[in-house]
């Protein structure tokens, strides 16, 4: 593993977070028996708008029991457990960092949803996939770390069936950098690669992506942000949060996020692209 991709599976590692998401949810009065699907949503969706924004994208994709599902940077597995969970399809998800898929793996065997989601540490870049293996592959906030998007996407093209559907959510810059940092994917910008929009299209029109369907979700993002912020002074931090993976500057890394945006320094869109 080279330094740039060490220093990004150092960024997001922590050994004993199993453990910690259980032992929280034990404080908030659900024993380990007890946990469900909905009880560690608040954690599992590492993005922007949670579980909100995963439904939204199922809803808008089509995605059917026969589907077979590709989540690229599936963190902890909370998107792959929705996805399965609504739907009934089968889901792999891949990440590169273990401690993540060791969780992913574990809390799936908890909520008993692990018939259906599959979980392998994984370089998005060189995926451990035969050619169209996938009818639909789908990313959430996972593409700002991975410098080479030439590969993440040809490779993303290349496991996709034709006909196949990408879908994205993330994060990009609009070119008004530097950003503030830290950042939930980044102390600082050596491991940050965010790449604008227009670029963006560029590069999956060049990799042989057709378009469907774009849509901004800064506005909504912000509001979002501002929502969160505002229950913050209200209730204090949850138990059961992104906190646990953005460890002890979880609040700095979302408003320094929450400016980025408002600054129009980055912006958050998502999108269906259709492999022909």
């Amino acid at each position: 593993m080279d330094n740039i991709r060490s220093q990004v599976v150092k960024h997001y590692s922590r050994s004993d977070l199993f453990e910690t998401i259980i032992q929280k949810l034990r404080d908030s009065g659900i024993e380990r028996d007890k946990i469900t699907q909905k009880d560690i949503s608040a954690v599992d969706e590492f993005h922007i708008r949670g579980a909100e924004a995963t439904h939204e994208l199922i809803t808008e994709t089509g995605i059917n029991k026969e589907s077979k599902i590709l989540d690229v940077g599936c963190g902890i597995g909370g998107p792959a457990r929705m996805i399965a969970f609504e739907t009934g399809c089968n889901v792999t998800g891949i990440d590169l960092t273990e401690d993540f898929i060791r969780t992913a793996k574990l809390l799936s065997e908890l909520v008993g949803m692990d018939d259906l989601t599959e979980f392998i540490c994984a370089d998005a870049t060189k995926l451990p996939f035969n050619d169209e293996s996938f009818d639909i592959v789908w990313t959430q906030h996972a593409q700002m770390n991975i410098k080479e998007k030439d590969k993440l996407y040809s490779e993303i093209f290349r496991v996709l069936k034709k006909g196949g559907k990408f879908i994205y959510y993330d994060i990009f810059s609009t070119g008004n950098e530097p950003l503030y940092y830290p950042l939930p994917w980044a102390e600082e910008s050596t491991i940050s690669h965010l790449i604008e929009v227009q670029e963006y299209a560029d590069l999956l029109k060049k990799t042989g992506f057709k378009e469907i369907k774009k849509t901004d979700k800064t506005e909504r993002s912000i509001n979002f942000f501002r929502e969160t912020f505002d229950r913050l002074v209200k209730e204090g931090p949850p138990k059961v949060g992104l906190n646990l993976l953005m460890k002890e500057t979880a609040v700095e890394k979302l408003k320094n996020l929450l400016r980025n945006l408002t600054e129009n320094k980055a912006a958050v869109q998502s999108g269906i692209y259709q492999k022909i």
